[in-house]
This record gives C-alpha cells, structure tokens and sequence, in this order.
C-alpha cells in the first residue's frame, strides 16, 4: 500500500504532488535545541532558497528512519514572514525527504532571508534535492 498523496498548491500558483502529514510521515521533527546544536556542528550547505545542516547520527542514537528540524532567525522577517517560510520549507522537505533522505540523518532546513518565501516552487525544491545529493557525497563546508 502506498502512502496517501496530498495535492498543494505552491505559493506561487503551481499545484505539486507531497506526502499528506500525519501519522506515517516520512521523517520525524527534531524540536530539542541539543538535537539542532549538534547538527550546527556538521556539515553544511548554502543554496539560494535555504541553509542545510546535515549529520550521520551517532551509534548511541537511534539509527531509524529520518529527522528533520526547521528554522529561521529575525533576520528573515517578523513573526508571520518567519513563519511562512517555515511552511514552505516544512511542505519542501515533504516533498523531497522521501525520496532523497537517508535513515539515520538528521537535517536542518535554515529560511534565507528574502528568498526563502520569494524563491519559486520548483527552484526550491531544486535547491533541497541539490544540498542533499553534495552533503551525501561528503562535500559541502566541514564541519565546525
């Protein structure tokens, strides 16, 4: 049996194919500020439409399935700004994780200023599928 699929409507007007949430979603969200430091101590990436923080979990962790944590600081806008593009980005990692994720990583999706809510659709997504194929490929700035 195949997980439900829910067509979104993208802020930009085109319609796109993600998983619907709820429970069976393909990766769980990272909410501790421990799980978010140690994954700003990986590697990174930058793209147009977002950071990307990725790390491989240790052996004392859980090696199950894919996590995934979302951010964005002030500087991306007040509150509402903020939190459409955590929307966005949350919707992007529906889409992309599924497909391009890898159990036991854990990833964090950090909103640009300025491009994270403006970026087109496709291009954001784009970004994402490209950030995870360098991180995976061990490429992408060192860890700190």
């Amino acid at each position: 049996m195949t997980a439900p699929v829910a067509t979104t409507q993208a802020p930009d007007g085109e319609a796109s194919a993600a998983p619907a949430p709820g429970p069976g979603a393909a990766f769980a969200v990272l909410r501790q500020r421990s799980e978010f430091v140690a994954a700003s101590k990986a590697r990174r990436t930058s793209r147009a439409g977002l950071n990307l923080q990725a790390r491989r979990r240790g052996a004392g962790e859980p090696a199950e399935g894919v996590r995934v944590g979302f951010t964005c600081s002030k500087k991306v806008g007040n509150a509402v700004a903020r939190n459409r593009a955590k929307r966005r980005l949350r919707a992007a990692a529906a889409a992309v994780l599924p497909e391009a994720g890898r159990p036991g990583w854990d990833y964090v999706l950090i909103g640009r200023p300025e491009a994270t809510a403006a970026r087109p659709w496709p291009d954001l997504l784009d970004d994402l599928r490209d950030g995870l194929a360098q991180l995976h490929q061990g490429r992408g700035a060192p860890p700190r």
